[in-house]
């Protein structure tokens, strides 16, 4: 089949016939794109962007919380000496 490269504002693109797009999975989103042996490949992603993000930032935020470190209170009286 053939199809044309069109001007898409300061890109181009070409239009991906359905039963291309029926037959691989892919769907309006996100997809992988790069060249192979002077061929243009787009692919479905490996995984979503962000994926595991949320998990990984509630872990760091646990262990941050497990590790604090309690600093002792200065009374007014110390800060008397100090010199800012």
């Amino acid at each position: 089949m053939k199809t044309a490269i069109r001007k898409m504002g300061n890109s181009q693109g070409v239009l991906i016939p359905k039963p291309f797009l029926l037959q691989t999975g892919l769907d309006i989103g996100e997809v992988e794109i790069e060249v192979e042996n002077e061929a243009i490949v787009i692919r479905k992603p490996k995984r979503k962007s962000r994926e595991g993000w949320a998990q990984a930032c509630q872990r760091l935020a646990e262990q941050a919380a497990a590790q604090a470190i309690a600093w002792p209170l200065i009374g007014n009286e110390v800060e008397a000496d100090f010199s800012w």
